[in-house]
């Protein structure tokens, strides 16, 4: 227990002050959790969350009345999909798996694999106004979804509430969507439980996984760090990387010299670096039980699979249009060391893993669809 305390309070407080915050409801932390920032121009209220949390989980939104952001963002998955790639409202499948939006209030950077996109209602644009790939497909079609929104009586009471003196407007709606996200935080998994002295709170399978997890042999804990276990994280206390949040984990090298398939290539698609080509941004593991299929592409099944592909250096892909032997990929991080683990091993750091889930999150009815 005391290598995971180390490694849960390191991540927080390492690097320089961010700001004030912008929240005004109590948000019940833990001990080892941050204080979060909001931004000023967006204030975080109950009021704000409750319009966000009807807005989330309505159709109406879509181009068509098809589909909502809770679609792709499902709670019982800890709001992540549990397909690889989320179908838009046309039915057009995305390139990149529906991550998590558990403690996105901490996320920085917010996507896969941009490092500009630091704030939630500029990371919104894409699903709510993105034609390649369509996901909402709000673009051409913004008065008649606000026309929608407009002839419920609800609705305008609760932006009325929230945005006082403020005309009902999709600019709105994005912000109050912001902030249901930003209440999407996840604290009550097992392990904080064990951490905060509970030794009986995990099995001694997990404890076992936890000890690897922070052994220097598997060195885990270098980019999934700290009480988020991620390094792509920011607080009141933090707001530059100590660490890249971006990484290549070997998945594939589909040419011989590390490339990627054309559809999603990383990091490299916004610098033009070579360096940065396979390079996406580190998740964090909490909950990860519970959003399966995992990789920026959904493409690895389970989480012994993904273990296998970390102690292997990277994934062998024998046939097919992706075929190609990402151990070997020239791109890979220097984090990703080779290493052996047993069967129970294997099965302990699964455990750990598991102990992660948080499931009064995944089931709180008070962030689950009004309608």
């Amino acid at each position: 227990m005391k290598a995971a305390l180390l490694c849960l309070g390191l991540a927080v407080g390492c690097t320089t002050q961010e700001g004030s915050t912008a929240i005004e409801i109590d948000l019940d932390l833990p001990q080892h959790f941050p204080e979060p920032v909001a931004p000023e121009s967006n204030p975080l209220t109950a009021a704000s969350v409750e319009l966000g949390r009807h807005l989330f989980y309505d159709t109406r939104l879509s181009v068509n009345d098809t589909l909502a952001c809770a679609s792709c963002h499902k709670q019982e998955s800890a709001f992540a999909d549990d397909r690889a790639l989320s179908l838009g409202a046309t039915g057009t499948e995305g390139v990149l798996n529906a991550p998590s939006l558990g403690n996105a209030i901490y996320a920085r950077p917010l996507t896969w694999a941009h490092g500009d996109i630091t704030a939630i209602e500029d990371q919104l644009v894409g699903p709510m106004y993105g034609e390649s790939p369509i996901e909402m497909g709000m673009t051409g079609s913004e008065d008649e979804i606000l026309d929608r929104i407009r002839e419920d009586s609800l609705y305008n009471d609760l932006f009325a509430e929230a945005y006082p003196d403020e005309p009902l407007s999709l600019e709105l709606a994005k912000q109050a969507l912001a902030s249901f996200v930003r209440s999407l935080i996840s604290y009550r998994a097992p392990f904080d439980d064990f951490v905060a002295g509970n030794p009986g709170a995990i099995s001694q399978s997990a404890q076992r996984g936890s000890e690897l997890f922070y052994s220097e042999k598997l060195g885990c804990s270098h980019c999934h760090a700290g009480f988020a276990f991620t390094t792509a994280v920011a607080s009141s206390s933090t707001n530059t990387q100590p660490t890249s949040p971006f990484h290549n984990i070997g998945l594939y090298n589909v040419d011989g010299r590390g490339a990627y398939p054309a559809a999603a290539q990383g990091l490299i698609s916004e610098s033009g670096f070579e360096r940065d080509m396979g390079r996406f941004r580190v998740p964090s593991l909490r909950n990860v039980a519970l959003t399966a299929p995992y990789g920026h592409d959904g493409s690895v099944a389970s989480l012994e699979a993904f273990i296998r592909i970390y102690e292997a250096g990277g994934r062998n892909v024998e046939g097919g249009s992706y075929a190609g032997d990402g151990r070997e990929n020239p791109w890979r991080s220097i984090h990703l060391r080779r290493f052996e683990l047993s069967d129970e091993e294997r099965g302990d750091l699964v455990a750990f893993l598991e102990s992660l889930s948080d499931q009064d999150f995944a089931s709180d009815p008070r962030l689950a669809g009004p309608w």
